[in-house]
């Protein structure tokens, strides 16, 4: 027996709820609904200038067109899907919706300046500037800045809490557990800040981007200039230069910027993953959760782990979509029809990481007596202090010691020291007594540097 029909992606099943934002632009209708526009806009931007003896349409015809675009549901979704089937080709569907609309209106007359001189793509590369334009700025960003925000307040909250280092996975340099997300929250508010900085390109220039048609309409326009307004006036960045098709290299420059934010996002998981894992972090029961089918004891962390195959996902998509779409075939080939068809998916991924971390932020608790007890458990780690206090002291005349770094190593590699065995070498090294009193003192939990004045970088 045949199941009922049942959606494909989870992003349009069980992670639906995480990603109903993007359907609104990156869907087929937030394209269409966006052909509509540009197909508007460009009839009433020539019918302003009264190209071709045409006159300035009625605001309220026009308001109507305008209002038609905006409005555009699930009649119109329908229309389409019958106009399509019929046309074979869905912009040549999008211009037979709007010539049916001038025809209610009563706006025969001007119909033929429907799609007047475009190419689909004309109409294409400006309606995925705007639904990308808006995706990313109405949507993905947000989400994304909801991170940083989440990471900014407990780097900010764990700022004092020293923890012993990993470097290469062994004890090393004690840090904070603050500035380590503090490390992250500076990673991606740069990569934040050239995704902000993205330029949202359109072309309207003809079939091959030489205004070969307009010409033949009218060769006393400037048609370049015109091409250049129409397209800022929609809110884009003017491409003056391109075959049939813009050529998406700000596609390019944006997908492979999300895709590093993906990366840095990926790394955080696999970190907080490890710090859970060590017990630096405890994870907060959830009612009603269950971690294993088997092993009633377990809480997993599996909101990191959904996050990194989501963010996988997300970043070979967005690279996928980068190296595709980086290359045209002459003049024209369909290959990145196809690919662009699928930039929500590539988005909804990453939406579904975001949520993931948010809400695995939101139940892990530091375990401070597991830090304190790791670092009491390796003061071997001072060794490095010592050796360069060593160093300063015989640069200063002050000590007769040579190779201060062999004698540490001597002491320490591979070794287990504690406290009472360190202060004796120390007190026995031949050193000032400034020098040894400073040393004496020093813990685990108090070599951490300038790590608690760092996060001050990231305070908002």
């Amino acid at each position: 027996m045949s199941l009922p029909e049942q959606p494909l992606s989870p992003l349009d099943g069980r992670y639906r709820p995480m990603v109903v934002g993007l359907g609104d632009h990156l869907s087929e209708a937030g394209l269409n609904r966006a052909r509509v526009r540009v197909e508007v806009e460009w009839l009433l931007y020539l019918t302003d200038h009264e190209l071709f003896g045409s006159q300035r349409v009625e605001h309220e015809q026009a308001r109507q067109l305008r209002e038609f675009a905006a409005d555009f549901g699930q009649p119109e979704i329908d229309q389409l899907a019958a106009l399509e089937a019929t046309t074979r080709h869905d912009v040549k569907a999008v211009e037979y919706l709007v010539r049916a609309k001038l025809t209610e209106l009563g706006l025969t007359d001007i119909a033929e300046l429907t799609h007047f001189a475009a190419t689909s793509e004309d109409i294409n590369n400006l309606s995925y500037a705007i639904t990308i334009s808006a995706a990313v700025r109405e949507v993905w960003l947000p989400r994304l800045r909801a991170v940083i925000e989440s990471l900014r307040t407990l780097s900010i909250e764990l700022r004092d809490d020293a923890m012993l280092a990993h470097t290469h996975g062994q004890p090393a340099t004690p840090t904070t557990m603050g500035k380590e997300f503090a490390v992250f929250v500076h990673r991606l508010e740069r990569i934040t800040a050239k995704i902000e900085a993205t330029e949202f390109l359109g072309k309207f220039n003809g079939a091959t981007g030489t205004y070969a048609a307009h010409l033949a309409a009218d060769s006393e326009q400037d048609w370049p200039g015109i091409s250049r307004e129409f397209v800022t006036g929609l809110g884009l960045q003017w491409n003056p230069l391109t075959t049939q098709i813009e050529s998406h290299d700000w596609q390019v420059d944006l997908y492979q910027q999300m895709s590093h934010a993906a990366r840095i996002l990926h790394n955080l998981c696999t970190d907080v993953w490890s710090y859970i894992s060590t017990g630096y972090f405890r994870q907060i029961p959830q009612a009603g959760a269950t971690g294993s089918s088997t092993m009633p004891h377990k809480i997993n962390p599996i909101r990191f782990e959904n996050a990194e195959a989501n963010l996988e996902l997300s970043s070979a998509l967005l690279e996928s979509l980068a190296q595709t779409l980086v290359t045209s075939r002459l003049q024209r080939d369909l290959t990145d029809s196809t690919t662009q068809r699928n930039i929500g998916v590539a988005f909804g991924h990453s939406l579904v990481a975001f949520e993931n971390i948010l809400r695995g932020l939101k139940e892990i608790d530091l375990d401070r007596e597991r830090l304190a007890a790791d670092l009491d458990s390796n003061w071997e780690i001072l060794g490095e202090a010592i050796q360069t206090v060593i160093r300063v002291e015989i640069t200063a005349g002050r000590s007769s010691i040579t190779d201060p770094y062999a004698i540490l190593k001597d002491l320490t590699r591979g070794k287990r020291i504690g406290q009472s065995e360190l202060v004796e070498f120390i007190d026995g090294l031949d050193i000032g007594q400034d020098a040894k009193d400073r040393l004496r003192v020093l813990t685990p939990a108090t070599y951490a540097g300038l790590a608690s004045q760092l996060v001050n970088y990231i305070e908002s």
